[in-house]
């Protein structure tokens, strides 16, 4: 006998508030998504070609000009780019830090803790491309123009992210030293400051990673950066040109994400992680296979940078 053959039982009902949540949600996601998609303008013979368009210029993409003189021409805006990025958070990382104390409600307290949020806020609130833009008719074109975009924009973002963990601390070390009469700088520097430095000096890290990121992309509106080479390669079509530009600009975003994250990792930590030959020694058999193999496929990358490069190197020296 089931619930519907006998008119004693009865199929119990879910809560009104529970469905008329989900109703709710899934019109809320649905109609703007189909008011997006209408207010695009886009076809659906261009939407059903795109993906053929789009595996065409890939293809041609994965064709890089890797010969000494195209590696010798596109390496240079490629260490721009990163050059770019580390002033950039360098200059974020030493204005935000003050401003973090500022504004963290547990250190800075009433209208000057809220007033310097909301500056931060309104920083972190402008993108770097805009920024850029408006620095053009004053900086002019160049490098210095991506960088002071970067570190403004790093400011806000970093100085946000700072005084969070500025209130997040353990406030027994802060009473410990008031009670053995230290004032409030005393308090800063041996209570506040060594609890929050490694956190604060991963997120610098991080920032780094995303300044490399967003220097290529300010590159378009002339503000330095491999950005500018890339949409030059593109608008001619000479994507073979394009596709050096996009390996150099991959290859150091690898190699500079892989060491941050170490790094962050070993402050964060505060111990020294497993070592490689340690690892190696613990790892299964096919796990050392694919280390090797990994090491491998680094070591003939760089040997082959290396040797693309040997025009390269002299020039600058």
């Amino acid at each position: 006998m089931t619930a519907n053959d006998s008119p004693g039982l009865l199929r119990p009902q879910q809560p009104l508030g529970p469905r008329l949540f989900r109703w709710a949600m899934f019109v809320a996601i649905v109609v703007p998504t189909i008011w997006g998609a209408l207010g695009l303008n886009v076809s659906m013979d261009r939407l059903l070609s795109a993906p053929g368009d789009v595996l065409a210029i890939v293809r041609r993409l994965a064709e890089p000009d890797l010969s000494p003189e195209g590696v010798q021409r596109v390496m240079p805006k490629v260490m721009e780019s990163v050059f770019i990025a580390w002033i950039g958070t360098l200059i974020g990382a030493l204005f935000s830090f003050p401003m973090a104390f500022l504004a963290a409600k547990n250190i800075t307290k009433g209208t000057v803790s809220n007033v310097t949020r909301q500056i931060l806020n309104a920083i972190r609130a402008v993108p770097e491309l805009l920024v850029a833009m408006v620095l053009i008719p004053v900086t002019g074109l160049g490098a210095w123009t991506g960088t002071l975009a970067l570190g403004i924009h790093s400011i806000g973002t970093l100085g946000k992210l700072s005084s969070e963990v500025i209130e997040g601390i353990d406030p027994g070390p802060v009473e410990a030293v008031a009670s053995v009469g230290g004032g409030q700088i005393a308090q800063m520097r041996f209570a506040v400051v060594p609890q929050v430095m490694p956190n604060i000096v991963a997120y610098w890290l991080y920032r780094f990673e995303i300044n490399i990121r967003a220097s290529a992309v300010l590159g378009v509106v002339g503000a330095g950066g491999i950005g500018a080479e890339l949409i030059a390669q593109l608008r001619f079509r000479d994507y073979s040109r394009a596709g050096t530009v996009l390996f150099l600009t991959v290859f150091a975003v690898l190699i500079v994400d892989t060491l941050s994250a170490r790094v962050r990792r070993r402050i964060i930590s505060g111990h020294r992680e497993p070592g490689p030959v340690s690892a190696f020694i613990a790892a299964a058999w096919w796990q050392r296979a694919l280390m090797l193999t990994a090491v491998a496929v680094a070591v003939g990358l760089v040997v082959f940078l290396a040797v693309q490069l040997q025009t390269y190197v002299p020039s600058i020296r």
